[in-house]
């Protein structure tokens, strides 16, 4: 029987009565689920059938990496507070409010109430818990400190949550000035051009090639309008596409790492950084070393690092050093695997890679810093250049009109 969503009402013990919704088999089911949690049921329904679109659409949205952080974070909270697992899963799937993120909580509660493993009943879910939170919860689960390591899921996520945010915020002046200057010039194009293209046609003559150029693009954006829409979004479709495939992906991970001004260096960074931090959480919370490679190389983000990767899991596996293959494949820096080589000496490879996690997010936010206070200025520039150009290739023929008239 496949599983349906109820409406509820019961009675708490303290004689509040509660409301709700809750994912079962039958009422029967979700009657039984709720006088586990100490509530007296009033009456269990059907949920009706009748979706709204909000709702719909929330259905088909992937799970934000927000709403998993916040989820490691709190359910690595309740459970360090004493709580049992299944009553911390009972918590979060009533208080969540995103759709598929409930649907999810609620599958992994009816699994592991049915006998499963808390690692068992995630893998289930692979667009809502990846292979580093899956692998590190079946470490804890085979290691006996599932709170501990649940608290090594919270912060390794809120860290990498905190690295996008960082990206996302250092590009949203850049990109609001971009979109501000197309629009800028998308409208003086298709609206103050043409007025002077007519009073220009009454007054005949030969008109500059700047002006001439720039009423042919006005007349062009007027014309094939649909073009103009259309053509951008042909292109990024043909782009995803592309950067999707084998060969398109590696190319495109490599250009990202030659970018200029000193983006490429950035993504570099951002990959070192989240690589470390990932090996580093993993080999900590008790995951066999090729595992964790194997897993690390998944969540790299660029193939470029990743891909070799592949060799140095070979080489460890034939009982080398992780450092000395490391530097071989010539993709990391020299500080990484000099960092690393220390650690395994020593016995404290994690601790190692985490601080260089530490390290190169540092130097990733000072890094965005500098670039955004050089293309602030320069975004400026390029607007006041566009609407210049336009200007004077309007004012031209007036300037030649009036030598004309001298």
């Amino acid at each position: 029987m496949s599983a349906r969503t109820f409406t509820y009402r019961a009675l708490a013990p303290a004689g509040s009565t509660q409301t709700g919704e809750m994912v079962g088999e039958s009422q029967a089911a979700v009657a039984a689920q709720l006088r586990l949690r100490g509530l007296t049921v009033i009456d269990v329904n059907t949920k009706s059938s009748a979706l709204d679109l909000d709702e719909i659409l929330d259905r088909w949205r992937p799970v934000k990496a927000r709403d998993v952080t916040v989820l490691a974070r709190q359910l690595a909270t309740m459970v360090a507070s004493g709580l049992s697992l299944l009553r911390a899963l009972y918590i979060l799937e009533e208080q969540t409010e995103t759709t598929k993120l409930k649907g999810a909580i609620s599958s992994v509660r009816q699994d592991v109430e049915a006998g499963l493993a808390l690692s068992q009943a995630m893998s289930k879910h692979p667009g809502v818990f990846n292979d580093l939170f899956v692998a590190m919860v079946r470490a804890g689960e085979a290691g006996g400190n599932l709170e501990e390591v649940l608290e090594r899921v919270a912060i390794q996520l809120e860290k990498d949550d905190h690295l996008r945010r960082t990206v996302r915020t250092a590009m949203v002046y850049p990109t609001v000035i971009a979109v501000f200057a197309v629009g800028v010039l998308a409208g003086m194009i298709l609206f103050i051009i043409p007025i002077f293209a007519a009073m220009f046609e009454d007054l005949g003559g030969d008109l500059p090639t700047l002006t001439a150029i720039m009423i042919r693009i006005s007349d062009a954006m007027r014309t094939y309008w649909y073009l103009f829409l259309g053509a951008p979004i042909v292109l990024a479709v043909a782009f995803s596409k592309w950067k999707a495939s084998e060969t398109g992906g590696m190319m495109w991970d490599r250009l990202k790492l030659r970018l200029p001004l000193k983006i490429g260096d950035i993504v570099l960074k951002i990959a070192v950084a989240r690589f470390s931090r990932t090996l580093g959480t993993l080999t900590a919370s008790g995951v066999p070393i090729l595992q964790s490679l194997e897993i690390t190389a998944r969540t790299a983000g660029n193939r470029v690092i990743s891909d070799p990767i592949a060799e140095v899991r070979e080489s460890v596996r034939q009982g080398e050093t992780l450092a000395v293959p490391l530097g071989k494949t010539g993709v990391f820096p020299i500080m990484v695997t000099q960092m690393m080589a220390v650690g395994e000496e020593t016995g404290a490879l994690d601790t190692m890679l985490h601080k260089l996690a530490d390290f190169y997010d540092s130097e990733v936010e000072a890094m965005l810093k500098a670039l955004t206070s050089v293309i602030e200025p320069a975004m400026m520039i390029f607007v006041g250049a566009i609407v210049g150009l336009v200007v004077i290739s309007m004012y031209m023929p007036m300037f030649k009109i009036f030598e004309l008239v001298q």
